[in-house]
């Protein structure tokens, strides 16, 4: 884990350090740190690596955020997780709930899925890909789960509910829904559904619409819509 605000090691984006910063200085965080530093001392193998583990925060500073998409954890396969919720690197083959993400995409906006599972051109607009654990061992799902992770992600939740208005939270599954429970449906908007998981799409992701609603929604609060599009931010070569 990067350190603590009186440490240098610590890369987050100052406009997230300026309103979460002094967590870190916390028992919880302090924990937290020391579980990590035990975890890289026995030799497991920790996921993302520790200079994405805040990518998220890192690529959608604070008062950038529109639209926040909250996970679980990490992927845990190798070279999958990059600190940003149901996304992976280019190259990397999708996982299902992201293929299930892509379906509903397309479905809802008749856009096509991407042949690439990295979502960065989602944060770089405003869209938080936020995982409410940050790091996960390798191939041991929810390994980091009451760590300490989720005190610090529920402050980045209660800072944007409290701080800002007209976001809109994309709560998919039962977890996410639990810890979002606390955001202010008068100041913003809050869309559920199952998760996208090949478990329970069915149920109720596959034609939720959130894609055209959370456009909708940030359009009638003056707002552009988020390009959700990815084939428009591929390099192109001649």
């Amino acid at each position: 884990m990067n350190d603590t605000p009186s440490n240098p090691s610590v890369k987050l984006h100052p406009s997230w350090m300026a309103v979460v910063g002094d967590i870190f200085d916390t028992p919880a965080l302090k924990n937290l740190r020391a579980f990590l530093a035990d975890q890289k001392a026995q030799g497991k193998v920790v996921y993302p690596r520790s200079d994405q583990i805040f990518n998220a925060l890192n690529t959608t500073p604070f008062e950038a955020v529109r639209v926040v998409i909250l996970g679980q954890d990490p992927y845990h396969g190798p070279g999958q997780a990059h600190g940003l919720s149901f996304s992976v690197p280019d190259e990397v083959p999708l996982p299902p709930s992201l293929a299930n993400i892509y379906r509903e995409l397309e479905r809802d906006l008749g856009i096509p899925p991407s042949r690439s599972g990295n979502l960065t051109p989602w944060a770089q607009q405003g869209v938080l890909l936020l995982n409410s654990v940050l790091t996960v061992e390798q191939g041991q799902a929810a390994s980091h789960q009451g760590k300490g992770w989720e005190v610090f992600t529920d402050r980045l939740i209660h800072e944007l509910n409290t701080h800002r208005t007209g976001l809109v939270f994309l709560l998919w599954g039962s977890y996410a829904q639990a810890k979002g429970k606390f955001i202010d449906t008068a100041r913003h908007c809050v869309l559920t559904s199952p998760h996208p998981s090949p478990l329970s799409a069915h149920r109720g992701f596959l034609g939720n619409g959130h894609f055209s609603k959370a456009n909708a929604y940030l359009q009638a609060n003056g707002q552009p819509p988020i390009d959700w599009n990815l084939a428009h931010f591929l390099v192109k070569t001649a």
